[in-house]
């Protein structure tokens, strides 16, 4: 009876590890359909001006008015659900591939299973009719966790705390994009070359931009700081309209929009050919 008990173990711990990498993958598609809606919808505001809201909300709004929408957007929150999990086994038992159980990266991994949690959280309550996180949500809680933070002592600095740690992990986010920091953790040498340049392509622009994005999220936090005034900051739709406010008008909004749609494709990729 004894011998056959780590054969048992073994076989248990395989059968978490499977799981565990399918919820990952699963989530990798989950968030790769969450950037191609809320790009294509960046995309149709850089081009006509629209009213429609670029956004995690937006994105849910348009996956529910489609035929079997509730069961897509139960599919996409289950998929979140296994990202967290996957960053929770990282954050408890170290990522893959080198150096991926230093405690710096395990911290990374926690705040990531933090993040997925709640979108998760976030897409499933939208799914059972809670419209709480519906259309405009990241413009009006970023602005309502400003305004609960500037009425702390010594708010000014708590937001502006806040908004340089956003601005410094959309720069982050962007530089690592820059320099293809991507390819550690893809099944690089199992891939065609058709296959890296894919990955190389929306890898590098879609996560410049969606780097930019967030860089963007942070710096208006910054300016909402600097005037103690929480109607300064901005969510992800007004960072992303707020493009088009640059010399090159519309037309870098439209490419940071794109972007956001090749980092969909991008995610899709890292669903086949990511380490996990």
């Amino acid at each position: 009876m004894t011998t056959g008990e780590p054969s048992a173990t073994v076989a248990s711990g395989a059968d978490r590890g499977r799981v565990v990498r399918g919820g990952a993958r699963a989530g990798f598609v989950a968030r790769g359909v969450l950037y191609l809606l809320v790009g294509a919808l960046a995309v149709r505001i850089g081009l006509t001006g629209t009213s429609e809201q670029a956004d995690r909300g937006g994105a849910l709004a348009e996956v529910v008015s489609t035929p079997y929408g509730v069961v897509l957007l139960w599919a996409l929150g289950i998929g979140l659900a296994g990202m967290a999990l996957w960053r929770l086994s990282e954050a408890l038992s170290g990522a893959a591939g080198p150096k991926g159980d230093r405690p710096g990266k395990r911290v990374l991994s926690g705040g990531r299973f933090g993040f997925y949690a709640v979108s998760s959280f976030l897409v499933l309550s939208f799914a059972v009719g809670d419209r709480g996180s519906g259309e405009g949500s990241t413009d009006r809680q970023s602005q309502d966790l400003t305004s609960r933070l500037l009425s702390l002592p010594g708010g000014p600095w708590w937001v502006g705390a806040v908004a340089t740690g956003v601005l410094g992990a959309g720069l982050w986010l962007a530089g690592r994009a820059g320099l293809r920091k991507y390819r550690e953790h893809l099944e690089w040498q199992r891939m065609s070359t058709l296959q890296r340049r894919f990955m190389d392509v929306t890898g590098t622009a879609g996560g410049v931009a969606r780097g930019l994005v967030c860089a963007a999220v942070g710096f208006f936090g910054l300016k909402a700081s600097s005037e103690s005034d929480p109607g300064e900051a901005k969510g992800v739709d007004d960072a992303i309209r707020s493009f088009a406010e640059a010399p090159a008008g519309p037309w870098l909004l439209v490419a940071v929009a794109v972007g956001l749609v090749l980092f969909g494709a991008f995610s899709f990729g890292q669903s086949k050919w990511r380490e996990v």
